[in-house]
């Protein structure tokens, strides 16, 4: 589920760029590649590849898989994948993701926490999209990767994604 070649990041011909000033929520519950290029302000859920261009200022709680950063945001910004901020990138808020990368010249006024590999049923309910007794369910059932730590049951991120990716959820 994560980016396969950074090259081709944010170049695919179903980009949406918004080039305008906005307010509000925007969610996409399926893959996009979103282009913010004006001021946007409110909420921001993407499925797929966010990029925060270089003319670009947001005020908003952003939440999304791989988020490329070069402009300016403020609030709490979410990744199930990764955050890359550029050598011009302003970033005032929280940040949490399983990867970070900071270039050189970035500004980043805030505090990271870096997603443990491993969930526990709630968060795999979350990072799923479906309940937890489910997750439990499956668990049991033995139809989902999944270890005991004590009474605990216990799920490894890449062990998810791949079963998620060879279409073994459902």
């Amino acid at each position: 589920m994560g980016l396969r070649n950074k090259k081709d990041f944010g170049r695919n011909e179903h980009t949406i760029d918004v080039d305008a000033a906005m307010q509000g929520s925007l969610i996409f519950k399926d893959p996009v590649n979103l282009r913010i290029k004006g001021k946007f302000e409110g909420t921001l859920e993407v499925r797929g590849n966010l990029i925060i261009s270089d003319t670009a200022f947001v005020n908003a709680h952003i939440k999304g898989e791989n988020i490329v950063i070069s402009g300016r945001v403020k609030g709490d910004i979410e990744a199930d994948s990764r955050i890359e901020l550029s050598s011009h990138a302003v970033v005032e808020g929280n940040i949490k993701t399983p990867k970070l990368d900071i270039a050189d010249g970035a500004i980043f006024q805030g505090n990271c926490i870096m997603m443990h590999d491993i969930f526990d049923i709630d968060d795999l309910a979350r990072h799923l999209e479906i309940d937890a007794d489910t997750v439990i369910t499956w668990a049991n059932s033995g139809k989902i990767p999944a270890f005991k730590e004590g009474d605990e049951w216990k799920f490894e991120r890449k062990r998810i994604d791949d079963w998620v990716a060879s279409g073994k959820i459902g």
